[in-house]
């Protein structure tokens, strides 16, 4: 593997939070999250606004970093190359327009792997980009954050998942009142399954092809999401109302596809929506009768995501049949809005006091 073509220097140190400057070539103030998951490698740079943030740049691409890594406990030499590969492309974009501050973490591969902080070095040496090793809560922690303005009056809690690659998160959330105006919803609970689409298609994969397979997976999901709910009492939660269903991952954003019969994905009309359960249901039961080729022909699927779309429904199915709710509410959002949020808000400083009236 060759080093970067250019290497990632940062504009202003990362622990830097004094106010936000104005470049020298007076361009936008920029922020940049870089998410390594187990399946994908992801950078977004974004410029504030007064409503939240503007997109200028982004990158994703399937490395599939946690290929094998359920049977060995380590990265292969594969999958390390091809995150390298995507990571050097990230370094690129960097170096060719400067950010203000860079939030750069890796997660469930990464945590697992006994090479995984080996792995990271190398990434340091080659691209000069520093990945922090974040903890399954706040992985949590900040898919709420970037998922918060989608709650809405009369929440009382959210239920919010997230099936990745190398684990499946879930959030239990109070909503205070005024969250809607700027209060800030407080984690009170959460699940960190070593269960996600990468980890479930290498073990359980071909099966989930069969309705036989497919039910195994969610009964062990379920039974996973049952203790959780006995010590939350989300069932009951749900049947006194005010709970919202939020879900944010491939999975879920691939099911609204579907179930809007939308003739390729767009996320400004899958983001934010909510839907009928039932109609999810359904687009999960039409994936599930597309088979393999079929899969692979569909819009919202495409042949890179063939053998992560039924392990992911399982996933789902194990989550509804548990906390049967009438409404989903679809995020196309996650790890790095989460971190750009936060970054803003730092760089902002805390919300300035209004006089006293007199």
């Amino acid at each position: 593997m060759t080093e970067a073509s250019a290497r990632y220097t940062p504009d202003v140190p990362p622990e830097s939070a004094g106010p936000v400057l104005a470049r020298a070539d007076h361009g936008p103030v920029t922020f940049a999250a870089l998410d390594l998951g187990t399946n994908n490698c992801r950078l977004l740079v974004a410029a504030p606004t007064a409503a939240g943030f503007r997109v200028v740049d982004s990158f994703s691409r399937i490395v599939r970093l946690g290929e094998g890594l359920a049977n060995s406990g380590r990265l292969a030499d594969g999958a390390m190359d091809r995150a390298a590969a995507a990571l050097s492309a990230c370094a690129d974009k960097l170096a060719r327009r400067p950010v203000r501050r860079l939030e750069a973490v890796a997660t469930e591969a990464c945590r697992r792997a006994a090479n995984g902080a080996a792995f990271l070095a190398r990434i340091a040496a080659e691209t000069g980009l520093r990945l922090r090793v974040i903890s399954a809560r706040e992985e949590a922690e900040l898919a709420m954050e970037s998922c918060a303005p989608l709650l809405e009056p009369g929440d009382r809690r959210a239920l919010l998942f997230d099936i990745g690659g190398g684990s499946t998160e879930i959030a239990w959330i109070r909503v205070p009142p005024g969250a809607c105006r700027g209060a800030p919803p407080e984690l009170i609970g959460y699940l960190s399954l070593p269960l996600g689409v990468v980890t479930l298609a290498e073990r359980a994969g071909q099966s989930c092809f069969t309705e036989h397979g497919f039910f195994e997976v969610v009964d062990e999901v379920a039974a996973h999401l049952a203790e959780f709910d006995r010590v939350h009492c989300i069932g009951q939660e749900i049947r006194a109302g005010g709970v919202r269903l939020m879900g944010t991952s491939g999975t879920v954003t691939t099911l609204a596809g579907v179930a809007m019969a939308l003739p390729r994905y767009r996320r400004p009309l899958v983001d934010g929506t909510t839907l009928d359960c039932q109609a999810a249901d359904l687009a999960l039961g039409d994936l599930f009768a597309l088979g393999r080729e079929g899969l692979a022909q569909h819009p919202c699927v495409g042949p890179d995501r063939v053998e992560f779309v039924l392990p992911g429904c399982a996933v789902y199915a194990a989550i509804r049949r548990v906390w049967p709710t009438p409404r989903l509410t679809v995020a196309d959002r996650g790890l790095r809005e989460g971190m750009l949020t936060r970054m803003m808000r730092a760089e902002r400083g805390p919300p300035r006091r209004r006089p006293p009236a007199r």
